[in-house]
Formats: structure tokens, sequence, C-alpha cells
């Protein structure tokens, strides 16, 4: 039994390839009844940080006030669907080369020293390991990991940082240019994960 999570930024509902490609992706790695699959779906916004939850972020947990810990409910929420899962598969299409808004803020409430990474005398450890992520990225025209491609070296990056090293990128880029092609060698990436044979996937 497999304990996935998708977490999936895309603005659009009908017609977005990084949630069509993500959902193929999810079924290959064990979309069935036997696995738990939870959707974090960022078309229902994440708020972004503002002074209260800053606040309360650096205060020690022993010493919140109620007000505080209600601040950081959602936050603990997302981290908690993130400690649970085995899997996390992260749909990213790429606006004006970089992250969706809504990506950004879910990466700022995740991003917490003491529950996903810690400072040490060597610099921040991640406290995510033994997780594996794939980051479905779909992009108009950008060319995934070229020098304009700021999305996604961000996000694995990101997921580097609070130790999850293990990290697939499934690219559908350029699809103005060629669509059929780029999806074409996306589920060829797909069927390869199958193929590959994994844990997850047996």
């Amino acid at each position: 039994m497999a304990h996935i999570l998708t977490v999936q930024s895309s603005a659009r509902d009908e017609g977005s390839q990084s949630r069509r490609l993500s959902a193929e992706l999810i079924d290959v790695l064990g979309g069935t009844a036997e696995n738990t699959i939870i959707v974090r779906d960022l078309a229902e916004p994440v708020p972004q940080l503002n002074e209260k939850w800053l606040g309360a972020n650096w205060t020690p947990a022993d010493e919140r006030s109620d007000e505080q810990a209600q601040a950081l409910t959602l936050s603990d929420t997302l981290i908690s669907e993130l400690e649970a899962a085995e899997v996390i598969v992260i749909g990213v299409p790429v606006y004006n080369f970089a992250v969706p808004a809504a990506l950004k803020a879910w990466i700022d409430q995740i991003a917490r020293a003491g529950r996903t990474f810690r400072y040490t005398e060597n610099g921040p450890q991640g406290l995510l390991e033994g997780k594996r992520a794939f980051v479905v990225v779909a992009s108009g025209g950008v060319p995934v990991d070229s020098p304009v491609d700021f999305a996604t070296p961000y996000v694995r990056h990101v997921l580097g940082f609070v130790g999850i090293t293990d990290v697939t990128v499934i690219a559908a880029d350029r699809l103005v240019q060629n669509a059929d092609v780029s999806l074409a060698a996306a589920r060829t990436a797909i069927a390869g994960v199958a193929d590959a044979q994994s844990p997850i996937a047996a």
C-alpha cells in the first residue's frame, strides 16, 4: 500500500496538461483503491505569509498563544500531508518563466525550520528524507531546465532543501511549438516509471 500526495497548481481545470499528466502518472504509480491518495489542489487558495504567521512561526511551539497556534493550523496540515506521503506528485505549469503564485504560497507554508528542515553547524538539513517526488512540468514555450526556466530548478531545489532528493522531472515543454511531440515524450517518461518496477509501482 502506497501513500501518495498530489499537489496541483494549475489555475486551469479543464485543459490543464500538468493536471492530466499528473493523473496519468498517479495511475502508473498505483492509483488504486488499495493506495491512499491525498489531493492538495491549489486552485483552493493557500494564503500568503503575513506578519501574524511569521511571528507565530518564530515563536517556540511551547510558547505560542492560541491565536499563534491558529495562524499555523493550515501550515501544520500541509506539512502533515508531506510527512505522511511516501510519494509526492507536483503538477507545475510554467507561468511567465516561473512557478504559479499558488505553488509559491504552498512552498512558503511548508518550508519551516524545525518542521521540514533544521539549521546545523554544517548548514541546513532537510527533515523529509526517504521520500520520492515527481515534478510534472508543462510549459507553452519555455524549454525545461533551460536558462529561462526558473520553475523546474526552483522546485527541485526546494524539495532537496527539505530532504527530498529522489526527484524525477516529467516534462511536457514547448507545447505551443509542438504539443504532440512534447506530450508523447512526457508519456514515454511516465511509461518508463512503470518499467522501472519501483516499490510503488510493483
